[in-house]
Parts: C-alpha cells; sequence; structure tokens
C-alpha cells in the first residue's frame, strides 16, 4: 500500500526492484546521503527530485507522491468516479438543459471554489454542472460563449483532478478542455487548454516536454494580430507556466526569459491587482510569486526567503487564496532550506488559514511538514497537529 510520504515510498518502490541506495542515487543524479535523507524524512522530495527518483525506477510521480487521501473514507473515492463517469460521457450528458440564470449561477460558484481552493466542494457540483453545461451548448449549436463555459469548467476539473493526485484523470479532463475549447474558436480558451496540458507534464516531472507545449502555445498565440486587454492575461500565464517547467528544468536562462516576458506583460495591465480569465491568474503580484518560486527551484533559497519579505508584510491584490495559499507553502520550502525552521512551520500555519483543503493535499507542503516532522515531532504540539490532519501519523 502507498505510504502518504513520498521518502518512504521512494524506499518501498527501491527495495522491491532490489536497488541500494548507491544505485538509486547514480541513476537519479543523487548522492547517497541525499538517498538516505529522503528515505527518513530529513530532506523533502522536491518536484525535480521526485521525478528524477521516478525516472530512474520507472515509476510514474504520482505513485512517489502517493495518494494523500489514502486513508479517508470512500466518500472522495466515490465523487472522483462521479466525475470520471461524467468526463467519459462527455458527447452524452445526461442531463437536461437548465434555466440560464441558474447555470450562471453555478458556474460563477465552481469558479469562485476553486479559486478559494476548495476542491471538495467543487467536486461535488462538478459532474452535474458538466452535464448541464454540456447540454446547453449542444442546444445552443455553434455558440462560442456556451462551448467557452464547458471549457472553462473543464479547466476547474482539471483543478479538482490535479490537486487530488489523480493525474489519469487530470490527462483525460484537458483533452475534453481542448474539444471543447476548439468548439469556441476562442484563442483564448485554446491557450488556456494549452497552459493545462503543460500541466500534466509539470506534475508528470517531463519538464522539457512541458516546454515544448509552452513555446508552441505561445507562438501560436503571438501570431494573431490581437489588442485586446485578454492578449497580456493569456500570453501571460503562458510564460509563467514556463517560468515553473524551466526552473524545474534546472534551466535558469529559459527561467529567465519567461520571467522577463512576464514582467513586461504584467507592466501592460492596470496596477489594480491581478486579472483572472479562463481560470487563468495573471498580473504583477502573481508574476512575484511564480518568480520567488523559481529562486527555490534554482537552488537560491535565500533569495526567495528576501522577497518573501515584502509580499508577505503586504500580499497583492487581487489574489485569491489558491495563490496566497501557495506563497505561504513556497515560503515554508524556502525558509526550511536556509534553515529557519520555526519560520517554516510559522509558514505552514498560515497556509493552512488561508487554504486549508490545498494545504493539506499539495505535496511540497506535505514534505515540508515531513521534514518538520521528524526533526522536532516531541517538541512541538503545532506539528504534531499539522501532521495528524495530513496523516502523517495517527
Amino acid at each position: 500500500m502507498e505510504s502518504t510520504s513520498a521518502g518512504e515510498n521512494i524506499a518501498v518502490l527501491r527495495k522491491a526492484r532490489e536497488m541500494s541506495q548507491a544505485q538509486l542515487g547514480r541513476a537519479a543524479g543523487l548522492s547517497v546521503s541525499y538517498v538516505s535523507k529522503i528515505e527518513t524524512g530529513l530532506r523533502p522530495v522536491t518536484p525535480p527530485v521526485a521525478a528524477a527518483c521516478a525516472k530512474a525506477m520507472g515509476v510514474t510521480t504520482a505513485r512517489i507522491y502517493g495518494q494523500p487521501f489514502r486513508d479517508r473514507p470512500l466518500t472522495e473515492a466515490e465523487r472522483l468516479d462521479a466525475l470520471r463517469t461524467a468526463v467519459r460521457r462527455h458527447t452524452l450528458p445526461k442531463e437536461d438543459v437548465p434555466d440560464p440564470k441558474v447555470l450562471a449561477r453555478d458556474l460563477k460558484k465552481a469558479a469562485d471554489l476553486r479559486a478559494q481552493a476548495q476542491y471538495l466542494g467543487l467536486l461535488d457540483v462538478l459532474p452535474k454542472l458538466l452535464g448541464q453545461t454540456t447540454a446547453t451548448a449542444f442546444a445552443a449549436g455553434g455558440d462560442a460563449v456556451a462551448w467557452g463555459q464547458v471549457a472553462d469548467l473543464y479547466g476547474c476539473a482539471y483543478a479538482v483532478a490535479h490537486r487530488l493526485g489523480e493525474p489519469d484523470l487530470a490527462d483525460m479532463i484537458v483533452s475534453r478542455q481542448q474539444w471543447a475549447a476548439h468548439q469556441t474558436w476562442n484563442p483564448d480558451a485554446e491557450a488556456a487548454a494549452s497552459w493545462n496540458e503543460a500541466g500534466t507534464y509539470q506534475s508528470a516531472g517531463h519538464y522539457d516536454d512541458g516546454l515544448t507545449i509552452v513555446d508552441r502555445a505561445i507562438v501560436q498565440y503571438e501570431r494573431l494580430d490581437s489588442n485586446a486587454a485578454s492578449r497580456a492575461v493569456v500570453l501571460g500565464s503562458l510564460h509563467l507556466r514556463g517560468v515553473v517547467l524551466a526552473s524545474r528544468h534546472k534551466d535558469a536562462t529559459a527561467t529567465e526569459a519567461h520571467l522577463v516576458r512576464a514582467r513586461d506583460l504584467a507592466a501592460k495591465l492596470p496596477q489594480t491587482g491581478d486579472a483572472l480569465l479562463h481560470n487563468l491568474t495573471f498580473g504583477t503580484g502573481n508574476t512575484a510569486l511564480y518568480a520567488l518560486a523559481a529562486h527555490i527551484e534554482l537552488d537560491q533559497p535565500d533569495r526567495a526567503v528576501s522577497m518573501a519579505v515584502p509580499l508577505l508584510k503586504k500580499p497583492p491584490a487581487g489574489l485569491k487564496p489558491n495563490r496566497i495559499g501557495r506563497l505561504h507553502i513556497d515560503v515554508a520550502r524556502a525558509r526550511l532550506a536556509v534553515g529557519d525552521v520555526a519560520g517554516s512551520e510559522e509558514s505552514l500555519k498560515r497556509a493552512f488559514k488561508v487554504a486549508p483543503e490545498m494545504t493539506e493535499v499539495h505535496p511540497m507542503s506535505r514534505e515540508v511538514l515531513r521534514v518538520l516532522f521528524v526533526m522536532h515531532q516531541r517538541t512541538r504540539p503545532d506539528l504534531m497537529e499539522m501532521a495528524k490532519r495530513v496523516g502523517l501519523t495517527d
């Protein structure tokens, strides 16, 4: 059975393949000491490390990180199955066309749940709402707005599958989002689908392939002759996805190139807060958050800690809990890397307060917590409480 700990999963998978720590280290480009520390919980399993170990052992990164709901009741699995059924029946919705006002209200609710990182609540409404929205689009024929609603809702579904550790479902959802986006003939919707497609490669640790998807989407979008306000949001978001992929690929040059373009595009937007379009959040605030995270991936945690000071003092306007929660998780990572154990714990507490569901299941919040718990489990009751919450201890 999979553990809730990535390090323990690596140890189990390694032993099942009769590999020594030295053999895994050579195959994954890690020292024996580092392999030992991630297996025993003295170092976090970062996304690049998970990707390297997964490749070395011939498994997916999902096997490394495990299933965050492993010890929970079956209700989550049942709700995920309902979502799978709705996604599978993408051309055969069982639901009737609802009243337009009711549909508009429910779509807004879904978008709000995603932004608030309330994934279980979103999971409750998605199956029926997907059917209703798709039925509406079919009834409307080639109406671009109706199909755009379908594409955006699949974007919400992707967020659920991604965060709840269901990569196969996420892949299927992205294909449905691309199908719906194509019906719109709207390049913004198609670019948003590409953003999520690149995300599936990011989750799998295939950073170079994800960069190819991003670069292709950027080239296609830049061919359009448009001065619409949406242009900066869409292109900027694609560049931010490129920042993550390039930094995890340890390509500092490509990371900086994507950051420069993102900052240029953000400067063209009204400085009243980040904008939200097709579930893409973009502006100066989110760009700063991505830059901070990139420093962590490029092994520059001290720079990330310095960047965090003004961001924590005055969080960027317009950012929703899913982004602010992620900021606190990244700051926890950076502070742990520079040896600020108390600061790291405090950042995790803030993440739980702002976005509890995301923090509970996010691989890196769980990994940081695992390291802190191993180091101080008997002396810090708050750590014990958080560890129980995510299933790291009984």
